[in-house]
């Protein structure tokens, strides 16, 4: 057998399903390309599983807190094992988006206007004039995120609920209408963008992952100006984090705020979704690689101190 790889996926953030879905996917593929896989579904042990296993590398598939902003990559770090994807800090400061706007806003990527308040605070009264998207700060996948319409009475008051999950302190940013647009970065390299067209509200958990909940067009029908503009942004979305490996930046574009439109960064995703509904597969085939070709590149990649 080839080198051994980990698969870690599961874990026990509200994104376990997706993750375990696009651990599954990877860790097929992997094997198809020969290298001697196994699956972990990451419990707090997970320290001492990897040292029972002892691994070549670690093939990241978590999705969301822990997998995501640096905490299992800071393990890997002091375990000494190659990892996929970003390394601690990247991670850490993509995961947070408020920390993430600030650094893209100083290497200038265009974000949106926001404010970090109390969940309390938010549900009392407007914060901002609507509309206006209500997020947690880290967490991926749409989770917990509610778009207040302009004349809405009042804001939601589902982020009071005894089993709300999204955090105590959350982001309300100013709602920019318009098409859904995204890119992924592979080392170096911007894929071709993609188009998010969905008939519910928004690019939402549902819209992400449900049969049916959207429509992929790649190349997005866009000028050319705007659609290198978004590959430029990714790229520099990516390096302005400190970014390894594979990321996705995510994108809204207003054509109709007057002159080229206004075109914002909403996040870069560090773990972006690999299963088979996901959008990075399908960026990489568009580029000519096909699903083993991705993981493989990926596996081959990792390294420690990222």
């Amino acid at each position: 057998m080839g080198k051994k790889v980990a698969v870690l996926m599961g874990g026990w953030s509200p994104e376990r399903e997706i993750s375990l879905l696009s651990g599954q996917a990877c860790a097929a593929a992997l094997q198809g390309a020969g290298y001697d896989v196994v699956e972990v579904d990451v419990d707090r042990d997970i320290s001492a599983t990897l040292l029972r296993i002892g691994p070549d590398a670690v093939f990241n598939a978590l999705h969301g807190p822990v997998g995501e902003d640096g905490t299992v990559q800071g393990i890997l770090e002091f375990l000494q094992i190659p990892y996929t994807h970003s390394g601690v800090l990247a991670s850490a400061l993509a995961m947070d988006k408020h920390q993430a706007k600030i650094i893209f806003k100083a290497a200038g990527i265009p974000v949106t206007d926001h404010v970090i308040e109390h969940r309390e605070v938010i549900a009392r009264d407007h914060v901002m004039e609507p509309p206006y998207v209500i997020k947690p700060v880290a967490q991926g996948s749409s989770v917990g995120v509610f778009i207040v319409a302009a004349g809405s009475p009042h804001p939601p008051q589902e982020i009071l609920r005894t089993d709300w999950a999204g955090g105590e302190q959350l982001m309300v940013e100013r709602f920019v209408a318009g098409r859904e647009l995204t890119c992924a970065v592979m080392g170096d390299v911007a894929l071709g963008v993609i188009e998010v067209i969905t008939d519910l509200h928004f690019y939402n958990y549902e819209a992400k992952y449900a049969a049916g909940g959207s429509k992929h067009v790649i190349p997005a029908p866009i000028s050319s100006n705007i659609y290198l503009n978004v590959q430029k942004l990714s790229l520099r979305a990516h390096g302005a984090l400190g970014c390894r490996g594979v990321t996705r930046s995510d994108f809204r574009f207003n054509e109709r705020a007057g002159g080229d439109g206004e075109l914002v960064c909403l996040e870069t995703n560090t773990q972006p979704g690999m299963t088979k509904m996901s959008l990075v597969p399908e960026m990489s085939a568009h580029a000519g690689h096909s699903f083993e070709e991705l993981v493989v590149w990926m596996v081959e990649d990792a390294s420690c101190n990222r």
